[in-house]
C-alpha cells in the first residue's frame, strides 16, 4: 500500500507522494492515480525526492502521464506539505528542486509566497517557432479559422497568453485542445484565455497541456500578469482571478516573478493502485506476447 496526501491550491488538485531516493512511478499509474472514477483523482502526481542540489526535489507529472517542468499550484501544496505538520523541515523558507531550476519557497500566515525567477520571453527559448529570438507579444495567431493576437511567455514551462473581451464565450474545451497540438508549440502549449475586469484585476480561464481543462493553473497566473503587463493592461503588480480562487502576482524589481497563494491539504489516504498499475503493465505484455 502507498501513502498519499491530496492537495490542493486554487481548485488545482494534485497527488503528493514520498518517495525519497526512490523509483517514480510509471505513466500508466499516474493516469490511474489521476482517474477520477477508478482513481483518487488529480490534476497531476507530484513526488517528494531528495535533491543533492536544494533541500528537497520535485518531480510533477500531469495527469496524462507526461512529465511538466513546473506548477505553480503544484509547487505551493508541495512547499506547504514540506512546512507544515510532522514533516522534515521547520524553517519558514525552502529551496526546491525542480525541471525549471532550483526555486526559492516561503511561508507565512499559511500563504506560500514562490520566487517563480525570470519569465522567459525569447520565442526559440520558450519555444515558439517562426520568432527566432524575439519576443511573442501581440502576435497573430489563426486558430480554428479564429484569428487571434497572442503574447507568449515561459516561466519553466511554456504559455500562450490570449486576450479577449468575453472569456465565458470562448468553448475551451474545442479551442484549447488546438491551441496545444498547434505546429508553432513544438513543447505543445498552456493557453491562457484573459479578461480585463478592474485595475490591474485579470480574470483567466486556462487548458493546461496533458491535463486540459483545469481550475486553475500557477504559471498559467504568472505568465498572465507578465503578458498583461507587456501589453500595457496592468502594472507589474496584479490579482489573477482563476476559478478556483486567487492569486497575487508581482513582477518583482528584480525581474524575477513572485506569487502568493493558498494551498491546502484536502485528505490522506493509502491505495493500491501502484500495485493494480505494475500489474496491468504486465498483464499488457502477457496479452502481447500471447497475439
Amino acid at each position: 500500500m502507498q501513502k498519499f496526501e491530496k492537495w490542493q491550491g486554487c481548485g488545482n488538485d494534485f497527488i503528493l507522494i514520498d518517495r525519497g531516493s526512490g523509483a517514480v512511478d510509471d505513466s500508466e499509474t499516474i493516469k490511474l492515480l489521476c482517474d477520477r472514477h477508478f482513481g483518487i483523482g488529480g490534476d497531476g502526481v507530484i513526488y517528494v525526492l531528495s535533491s543533492g542540489e536544494a533541500a528537497v526535489r520535485m518531480r510533477i507529472f500531469n495527469a496524462d502521464g507526461t512529465e511538466a517542468e513546473m506548477c505553480g499550484n503544484g509547487i505551493r501544496c508541495f512547499a506547504k506539505y514540506l512546512l507544515t505538520g510532522d514533516k522534515f523541515f521547520s524553517d519558514d523558507d525552502l529551496t526546491v528542486e525542480t525541471g525549471a531550476g532550483i526555486l526559492t519557497v516561503s511561508m507565512k500566515y499559511g500563504l506560500v509566497t514562490v520566487d517563480m525567477g525570470e519569465p522567459i520571453l525569447t520565442a526559440a527559448d520558450i519555444p515558439v517557432t517562426g520568432f527566432g529570438t524575439n519576443k511573442v507579444i501581440a502576435e497573430p495567431i489563426t486558430v480554428d479559422g479564429v484569428t487571434y493576437k497572442m503574447t507568449c511567455v515561459s516561466m519553466g514551462n511554456p504559455h500562450c497568453v490570449i486576450f479577449v473581451d468575453d472569456i465565458d464565450a470562448i468553448d475551451l474545451e474545442n479551442i484549447g485542445r488546438k491551441f496545444e497540438n498547434n505546429k508553432i508549440f513544438p513543447n505543445k502549449i498552456n493557453t491562457e484565455f484573459v479578461q480585463v475586469v478592474g485595475e490591474n484585476r485579470l480574470r483567466m480561464r486556462v487548458w493546461e497541456r496533458g491535463s486540459g481543462i483545469t481550475l486553475a493553473c500557477g504559471t498559467g497566473a504568472c505568465a498572465t500578469a507578465v503578458a498583461a503587463n507587456l501589453n500595457g493592461l496592468a502594472d507589474k503588480q496584479s490579482t489573477v482571478i482563476l476559478d478556483g480562487g486567487e492569486l497575487n502576482i508581482n513582477w518583482h524589481e528584480n525581474n524575477h516573478v513572485m506569487m502568493k497563494g493558498a494551498a491546502e491539504r484536502v485528505f490522506v489516504g493509502e491505495t493500491n493502485l501502484t500495485d493494480i498499475g505494475a500489474a496491468k503493465i504486465t498483464a499488457n505484455k502477457i496479452s502481447e506476447d500471447l497475439w
